[in-house]
């Protein structure tokens, strides 16, 4: 009792000494050095375990123990998940969308810490996924608790997610740019002053954290040369084919996780997931981990060393057996990645995106040379990084910045731009949404860009629907509607059976003739005088679906139905009352 008190008074002293504003940056330069703490954590943990089970690999020859590690750290995580966690901690960005687009903004407390703890084990022993997604989620959950912990309203628990987001980027990547590039594109509504800044003090805050803890070496540190005109054509096609290689990842990768929501029981998942994997891993070395080794040995002009550890040692020095080498990868890594969430793993797409689009530019480079054509082999596998991760997340400026920022190669900014808008423009076409939102989207729960889509989405049908319509039912007469119609202000009645069955409705435009003549009172009966609705809205419907059927019908009440069941009736005017408080609710001061 002692402590609830303490702690209320602390809320109290604080609301009366503390301005909002000021208080919000206090949190995200707290929610920055949090974020920062776990993304350290998570790369320490991930490297301690893959060095002590793979540090007496032979180079030159297979590794039976490649069968084993990656179904060992399946088992462990699933088992971390299903029987400690007890909840879903997989697919860490669309949970962070989901939680924005509910308009709650709420993580669990679990995921402060679980995320850290299953993709660690998970990609410590060889899960072919990456340690961003899940540390994203550490760290929006990280915002989320300390703004409900301060008792902050939805609309600052929303930026507390973001800025966790941000700061979870920036430490992990050591690149702040990247942090906010990446919740301003992914995550959130809309860039303002108002976000911005505290999306800054989180992001620049992780990094600073970073460097003191990681030090501040890049990540792939490159010697690139400089950007020339003539190569503008390549890179134009590079982008294209990064593109094309999104789309193949996107579908592909929703395809294989398809699969395995089928299976039922986790053993099957283990099992499938767990073989598959390993073998992947066994034929195909740099599938293992993140994969981030073999990235830096094709920046440094060392693609041998990709087909160490593997059955193909022998043949590293013949080009076309290369190639081909490298397309296999390219073409396996989503069953990879897929098998190791979908059997239980936890782990993103980050890693995976830039470690398929470095191959996929290096292996443009290898066939333009069978051709005659000499390019800079670092160059486009840099924009082949940069090219996947726009086309996968569509999310070009996040690609952008997060290649440059990891390599320093901020002299590239034209060849990286121009990959990056291709990559995405191409698989625009195809799919208009990200792997991360593509659920979301088709229930339409997603908040986009577009400020109209964005405030539908949060609106929800359930919450607008009006209980208060008069029912009637079909065998009433026309002078039992008369009665009712003189206590109710509503034009519009519902028709319901003894079942509740809804069968269609009364306008009082359409019997205002006949309603003033006493001797047709009981001569006509509803199931002679209703109509059909103009549409139909399911109780399941989202907003955006429901205005879709208000435009088409050019209604102003439409039924709520739940299967053939009458639920009530959901207004225009309502709608629009409800529009305008949320759109308030987002602009800023």
């Amino acid at each position: 009792m002692i402590g609830s008190n303490t702690y209320n008074r602390l809320l109290a002293w604080r609301e009366r000494n503390i301005p909002i504003q000021r208080f919000i940056i206090f949190l995200s330069l707290l929610v920055g050095i949090s974020t920062a703490l776990a993304a350290c954590l998570l790369k320490w943990a991930i490297h301690a375990i893959q060095h002590l089970l793979t540090t007496n690999f032979t180079f030159y020859s297979e590794n039976w123990l490649y069968l084993l590690y990656p179904i060992i750290g399946i088992i462990l995580a699933s088992l971390f998940v299903r029987y400690v966690v007890r909840d879903d901690i997989s697919h860490g960005v669309t949970k962070i969308l989901y939680a924005i687009s509910q308009r709650k903004s709420i993580i669990k407390l679990h995921n402060m810490w679980s995320s850290v703890v299953a993709s660690s084990i998970t990609i410590g022993f060889g899960g072919s996924v990456g340690a961003e997604s899940p540390v994203v989620l550490t760290g929006a959950a990280i915002g989320s608790n300390l703004g409900r912990a301060f008792k902050m309203d939805q609309k600052t628990l929303m930026l507390m997610v973001g800025c966790g987001a941000a700061g979870a980027i920036s430490g992990i990547f050591k690149a702040p740019i990247t942090g906010v590039a990446f919740t301003l594109e992914v995550l959130m509504l809309d860039m303002t002053f108002y976000s911005v800044v505290p999306l800054l003090i989180s992001s620049v805050t992780a990094t600073a954290v970073s460097y003191f803890l990681m030090g501040d070496e890049l990540m792939f540190p490159l010697q690139s040369e400089a950007f020339a005109l003539d190569r503008i054509p390549y890179y134009v096609l590079l982008g294209i084919l990064c593109g094309f290689v999104s789309l193949y990842f996107t579908r592909g990768m929703n395809w294989m996780e398809g699969i395995f929501r089928k299976l039922e029981k986790p053993w099957k998942k283990i099992l499938l997931g767990g073989i598959l994997l390993s073998l992947l891993i066994f034929l195909l070395p740099p599938l293992y981990g993140e994969g981030y080794d073999s990235i830096n040995s094709l920046l440094n002009l060392d693609y041998t060393r990709l087909l160490e550890n593997s059955l193909f040692y022998e043949y590293r020095y013949n080009v076309y057996f290369v190639i081909g080498y490298f397309v296999l990868i390219v073409l396996l890594k989503i069953f990879a990645s897929a098998a190791t969430n979908g059997a239980g793993g936890t782990g993103g797409l980050f890693a995976p995106s830039l470690f398929v689009g470095c191959i996929t530019g290096y292996i443009l480079v290898l066939l333009l040379q069978q051709i005659g054509v000499e390019l800079p082999a670092q160059n486009f596998a840099l924009a082949g990084m940069a090219g996947l991760m726009s086309g996968i997340m569509h999310a070009p400026l996040t690609g952008i910045f997060l290649t440059a920022e990891l390599s320093g190669g901020y002299d590239l900014f034209m060849p990286l731009m121009i990959v990056s808008v291709f990559s995405f423009i191409t698989i625009y076409i195809f799919e208009p949404h990200s792997l991360y939102a593509m659920r979301l989207a088709q229930k339409g729960e997603l908040v986009t860009h577009h400020k109209d889509k964005a405030v539908l989405s949060l609106l929800k049908t359930e919450n607008l629907i009006e209980t208060d319509m008069r029912p009637i039912a079909p065998e009433a007469m026309l002078g039992d509607l008369v009665k009712i119609m003189s206590v109710c202000n509503r034009n519009v009645f519902p028709v319901i059976d003894n079942d509740g069955i809804y069968l269609g409705e009364i306008r009082v435009e359409e019997v205002r003739n006949i309603m003033f003549r006493p001797e047709l009172y009981q001569r006509f009966n509803m199931q002679k005088l209703m109509v059909s609705p103009r549409e139909r809205v399911d109780v399941n419907d989202s907003m955006e679906v429901v205005m879709k059927k208000f435009e088409q019908s050019n209604a102003w009440n439409l039924p709520v139905l739940d299967g053939k069941k009458y639920v009530g009736y959901v207004s225009k005017s309502k709608i629009f009352s409800a529009y305008r408080s949320v759109l308030v609710e987002f602009s800023d001061e």
